[in-house]
């Protein structure tokens, strides 16, 4: 299913639904489409909103998480949203967390799945590979762990991406970014219900950094899903949307009251 993409100035965005808002940030290679099955179902119970990240778009300077970051920021202004449940997915699961640090007022939960911020193995060294589609290919596969994941549609998208000289140069700015920017010490700051889902079978961000996550963070749970890489709600969607209904169904509960 499509959904239209709104623009408003410098802000393209998926709005889908009514009530609070649940943000969804995508990745490095991310797209809108990783997100498809997660907006059919939760835009029935919340107003699913999936901003289109200038991963690429910005000046070199301002390419790093935290660039991506005050982006985000000023798209929560600017739509004055409130009672945020807010989603990353890798890179944009760093940038979530870089957010709720700098902004924690209008977010009411945090979820992240197979995020950076911590720990992630790269593409390596000599990522990436200018012309070599087999490479591409091959290290497209790795984020799942069921290869055909990875559709000729999805590797071309990234091949297209890492045939342009500068946007190959704004990814490893994106990359080094995010090495750099560390936030275990920081994490013990988080005071929202935070939900943690990884893949048991992530390479990128293997499992040790869902519990090491889950460690640093007060208030959160962690759920691991079986056979399943890097981007759960791509691979294993019903599974995905189950627990995270499950999390937003828990936080609007009201309180037990004890006499």
């Amino acid at each position: 299913m499509s959904y239209e993409i709104k623009q408003e100035g410098k802000f393209k965005y998926i709005e889908e639904g009514s009530g609070e808002p649940l943000i969804l940030l995508h990745g490095l290679f991310g797209a809108l489409s990783n997100f498809e099955p997660l907006i059919e179902y939760f835009h029935k119970h919340y107003r699913v909103v999936v901003p289109v990240l200038p991963l690429l778009e910005l000046d070199l300077l301002h390419t790093s998480v935290g660039g991506i970051e005050k982006f985000v920021q000023k798209f929560i202004e600017h739509k004055q949203y409130r009672n945020i449940h807010l989603l990353g997915n890798s890179l944009g699961g760093h940038v979530a967390l870089l957010h709720i640090l700098k902004h924690p007022e209008n977010i009411k939960s945090l979820i992240l799945t197979g995020s950076s911020g911590l720990f992630e193995n790269g593409m390596g060294d000599t990522y990436p590979k200018r012309g070599d589609y087999e490479y591409i290919k091959t290290k497209t596969a790795l984020t799942f762990y069921d290869p055909a994941m990875a559709t000729k549609e999805l590797v071309d998208e990234v091949f297209e991406i890492t045939s342009n000289r500068l946007k190959v140069i704004k990814i490893i700015a994106l990359a080094k970014s995010a090495i750099r920017n560390n936030l275990g010490d920081e994490l013990k700051e988080i005071k929202q219900p935070t939900l943690l889902v990884w893949g048991n079978n992530d390479t990128i961000t293997p499992p040790f950094v869902g519990k090491e996550f889950n460690k640093l963070i007060p208030n959160s749970e962690l759920h691991f899903i079986d056979k399943c890489g890097h981007a759960p709600m791509m691979e294993v969607p019903e599974e995905f949307n189950k627990i995270l209904h499950q999390f937003l169904t828990k936080l609007n509960e009201p309180a037990a009251v004890t006499s």
